[in-house]
């Protein structure tokens, strides 16, 4: 066994009288490395947070006020006015030989003090900078003044190089907005949806709810602000998903791969240059080297999520499960045919190189060895229902605790799929909805969906990523897709060959595969898990299609914001695919503050609704066009809202969770949350990076990603941006449902497209240069694709 050849080698490597010892031992040198890289951690973590806290100063400001004050005593000046003959009575008496080390003593807590105040102060005038949101009011494209001097000032206080975390002190709280507010938002939003009974109800139970419950809750909510950093965002994540006792692939969503690219054909490579390159993220998050996100440029997002996108786990539990982050870890846990593994990321000299992990993923691909009982479908109860995942785990752990480890301990999961994916010129429309079905469910067995994320890689060289939602939104998992596919594509690159750049390790060690001693009992669960994840799967409809007539240069030319523009598609899309309105969620962030999450906006509006209906009764261009910029104006207005912290849904849902802890009964709050989204809607954010020139390189952006409808006959939508003359809708539904149909809404939102343009266009002759046949234009751009020959890439789909 191989613990008792370790605990020999220990033994025999004591000299005689048991005082020395032997350091090239390989126990010895793995606890010597392991110790190491525990202090370098450690000592980082503490210099980097040092230097973020303070952040637009650095540690030579510092050395420069010492400096100044030393050189104005040496010219018999008193810059403390006193306060340095004080610090010297405090300081121990050490005699006449000490006069001067007491002056540098006392010299340099006066420097450290006056130092740390006008760090304070500078932190207090960034926060209240901040706070100040009436920039977001201002009409797009346009600058005030005060706005420029507001932004000026921003920049001087933020410093030169501000670090990933810089900001997070200087960030203001979440404001609770008033409840008579929030109702009054309520009331208008559902107006448009509700008939005039309902509303009447609704209103009366708003009233109430205003006289008898809204103050108390109101007062508890605002203490609760001023207890923690954010008022909502804990208890988003407890009670939406930890307290969620569905399965993962209702709340998971995936991002795709180069839409029209594969940089390498070659399985291992793909996934060596794709690990490495994650893991060179994970270094610059860890050294918070990573800038961060600035909001139009100017205004600094929360970096909170950042903190738990590595090496951390979804634990499941009976009523609530928990997020289990590691500060480290130094391997992945690999799936291959029903078969798991352990591969290391790193050698006693760092990070393996990309060549070396091909090799690794290799070995695991050339490994004929069948999977063992229960090991296949073992995955498969990640994706049961929580409760029943929790029960089955403590079996798992105590029969497979080393195996269970390695999972769950993993920098995150990697599943190398046996399957080709991605878009095919034979059938393009069928192609690209298996391959973002695969991504969001795969076979209900092939994903550890408890791992913050799971990267796919598919025999033909194409990737994916399945993320799950508690630990973090789509941006910012966005922002590490983003400079994966770069910089795996454009600064590692591969040979001509298709492989990693570099030579093969012929010292590396196999990869370990793990094993699972479990015992016959669990195999009913097992099956039952499947049988339900694989139902889960099988009822979920995806759509994908890139609309390539037109995109967000059109959209700018016609002065209106982009993501308004889609969003008012989509209601007259719906409107025409079910016949009526619904409430639709959009999802916007509130990143403006500290731990900010998310926030709703309501996109069915009364101006929308006016819009859909002139559109579909055939109204005028003109009226139509003029209805259309009402409507564009009211989204703008809630968006702001939603990102300035005065939106309602989550002041809603803090009030509702209030009212239940304090055991209080409010009709009202309970009918809000019952409410039904029909339609949930979300804009993928792109270019977060600025990593991949998408000017000379159009074809090499992701074509985004999607996920689940959030009701069973509803739909859910995601869109992208693919540069500037491209469109990619991501349309999720459910199968069993009769009045939904993915690719029925493609339709209709593609018509709706065209409609919306024409409006700005001159008539019919629009729709004449645009529509063409009556045939699936929607892909006809496959006929002439062609790819820059200069761009670094040894092979693609098309």
């Amino acid at each position: 066994m191989a613990e008792a050849y370790q605990a020999s080698s220990l033994l025999s490597s004591l000299s005689s009288d048991g005082a020395e010892v032997e350091l090239s031992s390989p126990v010895w040198q793995e606890i010597y490395l392991c110790a190491l890289r525990s202090w370098k951690r450690h000592l980082w973590r503490v210099w980097n947070d040092f230097l973020a806290g303070v952040v637009p100063a650095t540690p030579l400001s510092w050395l420069f006020l010492f400096s100044t004050i030393q050189l104005a005593c040496l010219l018999q000046l008193d810059p403390s006015l006193g306060l340095m003959e004080k610090i010297k009575e405090l300081l121990p008496d050490w005699g006449g030989q000490h006069h001067q080390l007491q002056g540098l003593l006392s010299a340099a807590v006066f420097a450290s003090c006056l130092w740390g105040a006008l760090i304070f102060t500078l932190h207090v005038a960034l926060r209240l900078l901040l706070s100040h949101h009436g920039w977001l009011l201002e009409p797009h494209g346009a600058m005030s003044s005060p706005t420029k001097t507001w932004l000026a000032l921003v920049r001087i206080f933020s410093g030169r190089h501000p670090r990933l975390f810089s900001f997070q002190r200087a960030l203001p709280r979440q404001p609770v907005p008033t409840a008579q507010e929030t109702v009054r938002k309520y009331l208008e939003s559902v107006r448009p949806v509700l008939g005039d009974d309902a509303f009447d109800r609704a209103t009366a139970l708003a009233n109430d709810f205003l006289r008898l419950h809204a103050p108390r809750l109101q007062l508890y909510l605002q203490l609760k602000s001023w207890c923690t950093s954010n008022y909502v965002s804990d208890w988003w994540e407890e009670f939406v998903y930890l307290r969620s006792r569905g399965s993962l692939i209702n709340s998971t969503y995936y991002m795709m791969d180069f839409l029209y690219v594969t940089p390498t054909p070659l399985q291992a490579a793909r996934a060596g240059n794709a690990v490495h390159t994650l893991l060179l993220y994970r270094h610059l998050l860890n050294r918070q080297e990573i800038s961060p996100t600035l909001l139009m440029g100017m205004r600094p997002l929360c970096s909170a999520q950042y903190e738990r996108m590595f090496n951390t786990t979804r634990i499941p539990g009976v009523e609530k499960d928990y997020l289990r982050h590691l500060q480290d870890s130094r391997h992945v846990a690999v799936f291959h045919r029903g078969r798991f593994f352990r591969v290391g990321t790193h050698s006693p000299n760092g990070l393996l190189s990309p060549r070396a992990l091909e090799q690794q993923f290799q070995d695991i691909l050339d490994d004929p060895s069948p999977a063992c009982p229960l090991e296949e479908h073992l995955a498969a109860l990640t994706a049961a229902p929580r409760s029943m995942w929790a029960q089955v785990r403590e079996s798992v752990k105590t029969h497979a605790a080393t195996a269970l480890e390695a999972v769950e301990g993993a920098a995150f999961f990697v599943s190398l799929d046996s399957e080709p994916a991605g878009l095919t010129r034979e059938d393009p429309a069928a192609s690209l909805d298996a391959y973002a079905h695969t991504l969001l469910a795969g076979r209900g067995h092939d994903r550890w969906f408890d791992k913050s994320f799971t990267l796919i890689v598919f025999s033909n060289g194409k990737l994916g990523l399945s993320v799950e939602h508690s630990w973090a939104d789509c941006p910012v998992s966005g922002h590490l897709w983003e400079f994966t596919l770069a910089t795996e594509c454009f600064q590692l690159g591969y040979a001509t060959d298709g492989h990693c750049k570099g030579h093969p390790d012929p010292t590396l060690p196999q990869p370990e595969r793990l094993q699972w001693d479990l015992p016959e009992q669990i195999q009913p669960s097992i099956s039952l898990a499947l049988r339900g994840a694989k139902t889960l799967s099988g009822n979920i409809d995806c759509h994908v299609f890139p609309f390539s007539h037109f995109g967000k240069s059109f959209i700018k030319c016609c002065h209106v914001s982009s993501d308004s523009f889609i969003q008012l598609v989509l209601q007259l899309a719906h409107f025409r695919d079910r016949g009526q309105f619904c409430l639709t969620y959009e999802s916007a962030m509130t990143r403006l503050f500290l731990e900010g999450r998310t926030e709703t906006v309501r996109s069915c509006t009364r101006e929308a609704c006016q819009f859909v209906r002139a559109m579909d009764n055939k109204e005028t261009d003109q009226q139509c066009l003029a209805l259309f910029r009402v409507a564009v104006d009211k989204h703008q207005a809630l968006l702001k809202a939603a990102m300035s912290g005065q939106g309602i849904d989550r002041h809603l849902f803090a009030l509702y969770i209030m009212s239940r802890l304090l055991h209080m009964q409010s009709p009202f709050l309970t009918q809000v949350q019952s409410q039904q989204w029909l339609l949930s809607t979300s804009q993928v954010p792109v270019q977060q990076t600025h990593l991949i020139d998408v000017h000379n390189y159009p074809d090499y952006v992701s074509s985004g990603g999607g996920f689940g409808p959030a009701h069973d006959h509803g739909y859910g939508i995601s869109y992208i941006f693919m540069g500037e003359n491209a469109i990619t809708f991501h349309i999720s539904s459910k199968k069993s449902s009769t009045e939904t149909d993915s690719h029925r809404l493609g339709q209709h939102i593609e018509n709706a497209l065209l409609d919306v343009a024409s409006l700005f266009r001159v008539g019919q002759h629009f729709k004449r240069q645009f529509r063409g046949e009556k045939s699936d234009y929607r892909y006809n751009f496959l006929s002439c694709k062609t790819v820059d020959p200069n761009i670094p890439t040894s092979s693609t789909n098309l």
